[in-house]
């Protein structure tokens, strides 16, 4: 039977937080209001933007938040293009991960709170778009933890919920694999701690990157 690995991108795959946290000081900044601490930042890596800034922002309404969405998306390219933005490298020992689940037989696929063009880009700058046989964006589907991008996934590579993981750094992640039916697994070196990840579902919590193999087998 099909074995399907699907794996969040920020704070799984690469370490971006550093992009995030500038482009949504921008974002802020643009709308006259002190940015949120950068912790606070963080703890929303994974949500789609809109829902990203109503988690920072809730008493704020609907179009402030549309906006300044957009306010993010474009501050993210500007920051990209004008080459001030970080490198976004993966994190230690997943490039070897991931060609050891493909020689294992694991499809691969990534599900993120990222748009087309931006995981287009890390994927495309780190030589990994071959890897993946289904990549879910917060272009075509609701925010985590609806588990629609999880569904998709499983999907397009043909695999049963139980036969498919869901790899990811927060709490959305292990709740949006608990809704589709797959296996959570939790990564310990991104962006949400160890109880948020065991409280939102985590099957098992992965400490070090070359545990995610065995984890999984």
């Amino acid at each position: 039977m099909t074995r399907l690995a699907v794996f969040d991108c920020d704070g799984t795959l690469v370490d971006s937080q550093a992009n995030i946290c500038r482009a949504m000081e921008e974002a802020f900044l643009l709308a006259d209001m002190p940015a949120p601490p950068r912790a606070a930042i963080r703890r929303i890596v994974g949500l789609s933007l809109v829902e990203a800034l109503a988690a920072l922002l809730p008493q704020a309404d609907a179009p402030l938040h549309r906006r300044m969405a957009a306010d993010y998306k474009d501050a993210f390219f500007r920051l990209r293009t004008s080459g001030v933005m970080a490198e976004e490298p993966l994190f230690e020992g997943i490039d070897t991960v991931l060609q050891t689940l493909a020689d294992d037989g694991w499809l691969l696929g990534v599900a993120t709170g990222k748009s087309d063009r931006g995981l287009a880009h890390i994927l495309g700058h780190h030589g990994l778009a071959h890897r993946f046989v289904t990549l879910q964006t917060a272009d075509r589907h609701p925010s985590k933890p609806d588990p629609a991008m999880l569904l998709a996934a499983m999907a397009e590579a043909g695999a049963a919920p139980h036969m498919t993981a869901m790899i990811g750094d927060t709490s959305f992640d292990m709740a949006m694999a608990k809704a589709a039916g797959a296996r959570a697994i939790g990564v310990a070196w991104g962006y949400h701690d160890l109880h948020d990840l065991v409280d939102a579902g985590a099957d098992v919590v992965a400490e070090r990157v070359a545990a995610l193999p065995g984890l999984l087998a």
